[in-house]
């Protein structure tokens, strides 16, 4: 059994960068080391170019940056990879890749809602991710638990100005409350907010909630999701499954994917 109080190294992934979404980034890291626990070192690694376009090819752009990031990351001695990119775009071929624990945005939040309430609400901050996130809910097999997804209609740009000025920081939480309310209708309990940035900001109230349901902020839930991992490999030898979706690819493949990097 590894020494519990052995320091943990998270590697943070998402898909902004330091410079270009400095209001955000600075306040996320700032985050990240007011929420890790005693030994628990989190750092925030970006994307350049960042997710500028909404479309799933930008998606797939840069997972592929954070598929050579988690390669880096276990290759430097992090101890866990955490996606916090809510889309999650390569997380599951991460998994498959890497030995250390990898864990994403988008299924630690749905996932631990379900210990808070019996139905979830999503709140994506434009319709285009709509289909994304049905996708996401489908594939962990929440659709039950899921009674729907709204969407917002914001951009990146607006959560930056949103995190220096009190006046749009006020307009995006009302857009969020009156789409989070069809969704309270249906049946959910508790909110996600589907994305860092609006994670972020809307988490600026503790407690904030919507008429009784809680609005989770799942950049937490990450971070203590990956140290969970970590020590439950630690204590137990607990790892993801190698038996069929998780399995491994060959050397070759992986050196052959390393060089089309």
């Amino acid at each position: 059994m590894a020494d519990g109080a052995a320091p943990i190294r998270i590697w943070y992934q998402g898909f902004t960068d330091a410079d270009v979404h400095k209001p955000y980034v600075d306040r996320l890291q700032a985050h990240l080391d007011a929420v890790a626990g005693p030994g628990v070192t989190v750092r925030f690694h970006g994307v350049r170019p960042p997710a500028a376009h909404l479309h799933a090819v930008e998606e797939l752009r840069c997972s592929l940056r954070a598929m050579a990031n988690a390669l880096a990351a276990e290759e430097e001695g992090y101890d866990a990879f955490a996606l916090g990119h809510f889309q999650e775009a390569g997380l599951h071929e991460i998994k498959a890749m890497i030995d250390i624990p990898a864990v994403g945005l988008g299924e630690a939040s749905m996932l631990f809602a379900c210990t808070l309430g019996r139905k979830i609400g999503l709140v994506t901050i434009d319709p285009v991710f709509v289909p994304w996130h049905e996708e996401q809910v489908a594939r962990a097999g929440l659709g039950g638990r899921v009674v729907g997804i709204a969407a917002m209609r914001t951009s990146p740009a607006d959560y930056m100005k949103a995190f220096v000025d009190e006046d749009a920081r006020r307009a995006v939480r009302e857009q969020f409350r009156d789409r989070a309310r069809p969704l309270l209708d249906a049946g959910a309990e508790v909110l996600i907010p589907a994305g860092g940035l609006p994670m972020l900001l809307l988490a600026g109230a503790p407690g904030f909630e919507v008429d009784g349901a809680p609005v989770m902020n799942g950049i937490t839930v990450l971070v203590k999701a990956a140290e969970t991992a970590v020590r439950l490999k630690r204590i137990d030898g607990l790892a993801v499954s190698r038996r069929a979706g998780y399995a491994r690819p060959s050397a070759a493949a992986l050196a052959e994917f390393r060089a089309a990097l």
